[in-house]
C-alpha cells in the first residue's frame, strides 16, 4: 500500500494510491458509512502511523468499501504534501556508501571497525513535499544534491536488535539530504577546532532541504530494502545510478545502533546514507531553475524544482 498527503481546500487529506487514483481514505470510509470516531485514524499520516495495527485494520475495512464501488478519489495534483507532516525526528547518515566516501576523499573502513555517523535535521523547517521547490538560500553558497532512501518507524523502541527491526518499520520513501558543501561564514569568525565539522552540519540545516515522498509504501511491498536501484537526475542527465545492496551499515543495524543513542518512535524517519555521484565530485552545484528528479525502484519518483530565496 502506498499512502500520500494532498492538500485540499486548504486541508489536508491522507491518501491510498489506487493505480493512478488518490482515494481519500477518511471521506472514503465515512462514505461507506464507518464510524466517525474511528475515522479519526485517517486524519494525517502520523495518526495512522502511530496506530498503526488498527489503522492497518481500518484500511483493509475501507478498501473492502471501495471494492464496492463506494470511494471518494481525489486528482493527484503535482504537488504533494510531504508522506508525514512532520516526522517527529529525521535521522541521516553520512557516509554510508564506501563510493561516496572516496569520492569525497575519504578511507571506507570495514564496517566491524567503524560505527555508523548519525546527524539530524529539523523536520518542521527542511521537510518539504514531492514538486515543492528546494530554495537556495542568500547566504548559500554551493547546493548540493543526495538521493537516499527513507526508512518510516512504526513501532515505539530503544535497545531494539537486529533481528527484531523489521518489526519496527512501517514502510519506506524516498529522502534528498540535500547539502551546503561550503557555508558562508563571517569572515572576522576566529577559527576554532571543530568549525569545519559544524559548518559541514549547519549546512544540512537549510529550509527546504530534506525534500520527501511522493509517498510512504509499506513494508510488505518492499521485502528486501537492500535490493532497489536508486537514481538521481539533474535537468535530465544521470547525476547518481547505484543500488541500496551497496550500503554499508544495512537497515536493521541502524536501527540497532541509533536505538541505542535514543528512542526510536512512530514517525519517525532513518534516511540511510548517499550513493557516490553528487555534485561536489564533479564541482556540479545547484542553480534556480534546475529540476531534481530522484527515483527509487518499487517506491516511485520524487521531483522537487530549484529556487532561490527572495
Amino acid at each position: 500500500m502506498k499512502f500520500l498527503q494532498i492538500e485540499e481546500r486548504g486541508e489536508s487529506r491522507l491518501c491510498a494510491l489506487l493505480g493512478n487514483e488518490a482515494i481519500d481514505l477518511k471521506a472514503t470510509y465515512l462514505a461507506g458509512g464507518g464510524k466517525p470516531y474511528k475515522a479519526a485514524l485517517f486524519n494525517d499520516a502520523l495518526t495512522l502511523i502511530e496506530n498503526m495495527d488498527e489503522s492497518m485494520e481500518l484500511v483493509e475495512e475501507t478498501m473492502g468499501i471501495v471494492s464496492k464501488g463506494i470511494r471518494v478519489s481525489l486528482p493527484l495534483p503535482d504537488r504533494l504534501k510531504p508522506p508525514i507532516t512532520y516526522p517527529r525526528k529525521l535521522l541521516c547518515l553520512a557516509g554510508n556508501y564506501a563510493e561516496h566516501i572516496r569520492e569525497g576523499g575519504g578511507t571506507a573502513y570495514d564496517k566491524s571497525k567503524v560505527t555508523p555517523r548519525v546527524f539530524m535535521k529539523p523536520p518542521t523547517t527542511t521537510v518539504i513535499g514531492h514538486g515543492e521547490p528546494i530554495v537556495i538560500p542568500r547566504n548559500g553558497n554551493r547546493i548540493d544534491w543526495e538521493a537516499e532512501l527513507g526508512v518510516v518507524i512504526g513501532r515505539r523502541g530503544k535497545f531494539i536488535s537486529a533481528e527484531e527491526a523489521y518489526d519496527y518499520v512501517f514502510g519506506y520513501t524516498i529522502v534528498n539530504d540535500v547539502s551546503e558543501r561550503r557555508l558562508k561564514v563571517p569572515k572576522e569568525r576566529e577559527p576554532r577546532e571543530g568549525d569545519r565539522w559544524f559548518d559541514w552540519l549547519n549546512g544540512k540545516w537549510f529550509d527546504t532541504f530534506a525534500p520527501m515522498g511522493p509517498w510512504i509504501v509499506t513494508k510488505d511491498e518492499i521485502p528486501d530494502p537492500h535490493s532497489l536501484r536508486i537514481s538521481l537526475t539533474v535537468n535530465g542527465e544521470v547525476m547518481q545510478d547505484s543500488n541500496t545492496n551497496h550500503m554499508i551499515f544495512t537497515v536493521p543495524e541502524l536501527i540497532q545502533f541509533i536505538s541505542t543513542l535514543l528512542t526510536l518512535e512512530p514517525g519517525d524517519v532513518i534516511s540511510t546514507g548517499t550513493p557516490e555521484g553528487t555534485g561536489a565530485a564533479r564541482g556540479i552545484f545547484l542553480k534556480k531553475r534546475d529540476l531534481i528528479r530522484i527515483e527509487i525502484e518499487r517506491i516511485g519518483e520524487l521531483v522537487n524544482p530549484v529556487e532561490s530565496e527572495r
